[in-house]
This record gives structure tokens, C-alpha cells and sequence, in this order.
């Protein structure tokens, strides 16, 4: 029985998506669940699974062929066996004599993530030599490093060539250029961020914090905390994400939106945490953070940087949010301006928690400090309610009993 293989249904914010990767080719075949096709999106990656037992039998859409919703990609043969298939790109047949004259081919592993396979392209790497240490033996970006830095070096072509000056002399390396087209989500990214910028009237408040409360606190329980709720752990980002709640049930406007000439006050507290990834920065939401513990916030974060490792974060995950928290700090970062994730009207940007000398009391003391940058639209918030924002999440975090007693 042929069974369609078909894009899946994208919600209105996306208009379409792009093949970015086929794990079977035809007559290739494939469990039930078995990743058939990856669809790239502005957003995420989806993966298409076998409906089935298997076998893939044709490939409509190609790498790289633009798909809209629910629109079909291939063919699949439901309890069909695994038929010889054409030589495609990727089957490698080597040149090389072996102890056996028999011809040797070799395939790519069976499942490559977007990032390893971007990663192998640009650095020239075959897919077919590299084994993969992630899930079912899943190819990941470090397994392409660890094979790229076993080979030996090459220069790039060179693209042009211009004759040295009269007396100098010409380097014996040519320069190169290599140009590669943006992702969709880094095209998504970049298009989010200038719109930002163009239609928000955005200025950055600073503050700083004295850490040296939180990681007493943190020091004194995590142990105890971590048995008590099953492996975990006590992170610093809770803490920021339970000040902001309480911060943003004060100042109204922090959490609100603007939809043109209105202005959206939002009854309910969604807050988005900024996380890096191989494909670019991505913003899952921590939904009613409010009515959430520590230990519970703790665990969505961790279960969404997993998510975001594996590439598995789906569209409800990062849709909407009513404020964001992004923390720098774990690159190392000082000091930053966020960019507003619009349409909300304000974002809190954490750093580098840094030893340095204040006056606390009269005395010269050194302290774990951390710089707070709150970025917020001027059309909607005051830089007096920004100001006053940021200074009780200060407070908060300062004295975080105050979190637990509400004052």
C-alpha cells in the first residue's frame, strides 16, 4: 500500500518550510517512527516519520525545495521490503584497491542533526567516515569536529589572484572567500531583530546585583534539593525567573504588548529564556512561571536545553511569551544591550557573575557581582517604571525571603 508522506500542518505564523535533510532514499527501508525527512522552518526543525514498516519509495521534494503545509514530500510503501535504489549522492564508492577487488560502498549514517550536516559541508568532511555518538548512533556537530581536526590541512583554492605592488613581495597563501546562504532561521533571527530595532523605541537600564545571598542559599540546599526532587538541580536562572514574575506583577506595563494602537495587558505570566544553539538562539517559553516552584522551573529549563541540544523543540514550545530573560553570562559575557523579542515590550539580560570590590556598610568588601541590563520599549514603559523594575529584581535576588514572603 503507498502512503503519502506529507509536510506537516503549519500554524499561521509560518507560511512554509524547506527540506533540509532526507535520512532514507529510495528503496531504502524504514521503521515505523524512523525519521524519513526533516523540514526546516523559520522556527524549528520537524521531523516526518514512517508511518509504517517500510520502504521509501520515491522522493518528490528535494534538499532544499521549499514546502507548504501538508504538502507531499515523497512515497512510502507500507510493509514493503528494501529494494536496490539508483546510485545517489549519497552512496561513495571508493577508488582505492583493497585485499577484496569487490567494489565498497559506503553510505552516510542513517541519521545526521542539520547543524553536523551544515558543519561537514563547510569543512568538507564525509558523512559516510564520520560514527555517530548521539542517540541511535545519531551524527552530532562535535562528531564532525572531532573528525575535521583529524584531517590534514589544506589551502582553499584561491578565488583571484592580485599582483603584488612594485616591490613587495607576494604571500606565499592566496585569500579565499567562501559564501554560503543564511539558514531559515538565521534569516528568521535577523529579520525579527531589525524589525526590533525599526519599530520600537528601545533604550537599555542598568543595574547591578550582589549574588552573594543567592549562592549562599544555593551552596547551604542544592544537595538536599536535589535528592528532594529526583536528580534537580538548583540553578541561578530560577531564581531570576520567580524576581521577574513578582517584578512584572508590580509594573503592569513590563509585561504588556502593543497590537498597533492598542495596548495588550497580559493576565498570565509566560517567560521566555534565550538558549544558544548549533543553528542559532532560540526562545522557548516557560508558561504560568508564576504558578510554578523553583524545582518546577528548574526542570522546564532543563528539559528544554536538552530539547534544543537534540534539535527537538517543536513550534508551541517557543510560541508566544509575555517577557524574556537572556543570560549572557554563561559565554562570559560583562555587560550587553538585548534586543526587545518582539511584540514584547521588554527583555532582561543577565551576565558574568564577577568578583569585585564594593562598599557595603562603610567597608570595602568583595562581592559576586553581576551586571542587570533591562532593554524596553519607550512607546509603552517609562524610564522611571524601568528603573524601578530593575531595581526590585535587584531587591529580590538581594533578599530572595522576599520572593517566599511576598514584600
Amino acid at each position: 500500500m503507498t502512503l503519502e508522506i506529507k509536510a506537516p500542518s503549519f500554524p499561521e505564523s509560518i507560511a512554509d518550510g524547506t527540506v533540509a535533510a532526507w535520512h532514507k532514499q529510495p528503496g531504502e527501508a524504514a521503521k515505523r517512527d524512523e525519521v524519513l525527512v526533516e523540514i526546516e522552518t523559520d522556527k524549528v526543525v520537524l521531523e516526518i516519520v514512517a508511518p509504517a514498516d517500510g520502504t521509501l519509495q520515491q522522493i518528490l521534494k528535494e534538499v532544499g525545495d521549499i514546502v507548504v503545509s501538508e504538502e507531499t514530500v515523497g512515497l512510502f510503501s507500507e510493509g514493503a521490503s528494501a529494494t536496490p535504489a539508483a546510485p545517489s549522492k549519497l552512496a561513495r564508492v571508493t577508488a582505492e584497491p583493497a585485499p577484496n577487488p569487490a567494489v565498497i560502498v559506503e553510505r552516510e549514517p542513517v541519521s545526521v542533526s542539520p547543524a553536523a550536516r551544515k558543519l561537514a559541508a563547510e569543512q568538507g568532511v564525509a558523512l559516510t567516515r564520520v560514527d555517530g555518538t548521539g542517540k541511535d548512533g545519531r551524527v552530532t556537530k562535535e562528531d564532525v569536529v572531532r573528525v575535521a581536526s583529524q584531517k590534514p590541512q589544506r589551502s582553499a583554492p584561491p578565488i583571484a589572484t592580485v599582483s603584488p605592488p612594485s616591490g613587495a613581495s607576494a604571500s606565499s597563501e592566496e585569500r579565499a572567500e567562501r559564501r554560503v546562504p543564511m539558514t531559515r532561521l538565521r534569516a528568521s533571527i535577523a529579520r525579527r531583530l531589525v524589525q526590533a530595532q525599526h519599530t520600537a523605541a528601545m533604550l537599555t537600564t542598568f543595574n547591578e546585583v550582589d549574588m552573594q545571598a543567592v549562592m549562599t542559599l544555593r551552596n547551604r540546599h542544592k544537595e538536599e534539593f536535589e535528592k528532594r526532587h529526583n536528580g534537580v538541580r538548583l540553578g541561578f536562572m530560577s531564581f531570576f525567573v520567580r524576581a521577574c514574575v513578582e517584578a512584572l506583577k508590580r509594573y503592569p506595563s513590563v509585561n504588556a504588548s502593543i497590537d498597533e494602537t492598542d495596548i495588550v495587558y497580559h493576565g498570565y505570566y509566560d517567560i521566555g529564556v534565550a538558549v544558544g544553539t548549533d543553528r542559532g538562539l532560540v526562545v522557548p517559553v516557560i508558561r504560568d512561571a508564576d504558578a510554578l516552584g523553583l524545582a518546577q522551573v528548574e526542570e522546564q529549563i532543563r528539559s528544554y536545553g536538552v530539547k534544543a541540544r537534540d534539535g527537538k523543540l517543536t513550534i508551541e514550545d517557543m510560541s508566544g511569551g509575555t517577557f524574556t530573560i537572556s543570560n549572557g553570562g554563561v559565554f562570559g559575557s560583562l555587560l550587553s544591550t538585548p534586543i526587545l523579542n518582539a511584540p514584547q515590550t521588554a527583555i532582561l539580560g543577565m551576565h558574568k557573575i564577577q568578583e569585585r570590590p564594593v562598599v557595603v556598610d562603610g567597608q570595602i568588601v568583595i562581592r559576586p557581582m553581576m551586571y542587570l541590563a533591562l532593554s524596553y520599549d519607550h512607546r509603552l514603559i517609562d524610564g522611571q517604571e524601568a528603573v524601578r523594575f530593575l531595581i526590585t529584581i535587584k531587591e529580590l535576588l538581594e533578599d530572595p525571603a522576599r520572593i517566599l514572603l511576598d514584600l
